[in-house]
């Protein structure tokens, strides 16, 4: 019988001053605990995919949550029978996710608002938000992303890169002006960006869906939701129960 092996999907943005002494120190001790997968650091924050034995890979968690920067790192797990990735790397970027937009990282500033998976479902079980607003779903993911499944009725935007979704949203906010607008992304972090740029930009009747698909999925399910979820690793894409599209060998 295979050993499980535990999957995370986890980011956070602080303040960081020494992203490659972070980056390196992180590699260091993932790599310590055979884990697989990529770390993202940047002055922004931190971006984590990674892999390995449970026990492992949860107290590689605790250690990073050890410093104060990460105490309240939310993950996002998922299980798999193999690696879905082939090897450990560790990145130091500008951005722990490229938008090129200046503010849009909720460092120095409150985030944006956000509503959590349940309430986004009541919303949709009952058409509309607490206030009677229309809810609109708007998927801030690129073309190939969106191609393997979305919420059901959700704005998609043709568009192959992140940082082209301020163009092409352009078109459609007047007749969003009326209506509850929910971002979302797979984990949260584009939509985190996407809503406070909008706020900027004077939609201030945007929420973010709180950790994304997959915190959905962990905490809602399938319900809403049409398809899978493309994901950046070797599984492809998870179905609302997390398990990959495709049967693994």
């Amino acid at each position: 019988m295979r050993a499980m092996v535990l999957n995370i999907a986890a980011y956070h943005f602080v303040a960081i001053d020494d992203p490659h002494a972070l980056a390196g120190a992180l590699h260091a001790r993932a790599h310590a605990a055979e884990l697989l997968g990529t770390i993202l650091v940047a002055p922004e924050g931190l971006n984590l995919f990674l892999a390995g034995a449970p026990a492992a890979l949860h107290g590689f968690l605790d250690a990073v949550r050890g410093d104060p920067r990460f105490a309240t790192l939310l993950v996002k797990q998922s299980v798999s029978q193999t690696f879905p990735f082939a090897r450990l790397k560790a990145k130091v970027k500008p951005e722990i996710i490229t938008f090129r937009h200046d503010g849009t990282a909720p460092v120095g500033r409150e985030r944006a608002p956000a509503v959590s998976p349940q309430d986004l479902a009541r919303w949709l079980d009952q058409g509309h938000d607490d206030a009677g607003k229309p809810v609109v779903l708007l998927d801030t993911r690129n073309e190939e992303e969106f191609g393997h499944g979305s919420f059901a009725g959700a704005l998609t935007l043709p568009i192959t890169d992140f940082t082209e979704l301020p163009a092409a949203l352009e078109p459609h906010r007047p007749a969003l002006a009326e209506a509850t607008v929910v971002s979302f992304c797979t984990g949260g972090v584009r939509c985190e960006k996407a809503a406070l740029w909008m706020h900027d930009t004077g939609m201030t009747n945007v929420l973010q869906l709180e950790g994304g698909i997959l915190g959905y999925f962990e905490q809602v399910g399938g319900r809403h939701y049409d398809g899978a979820c493309f994901v950046f690793d070797q599984r492809v894409a998870l179905t609302p129960d997390l398990a990959p599209v495709a049967a693994e060998g």
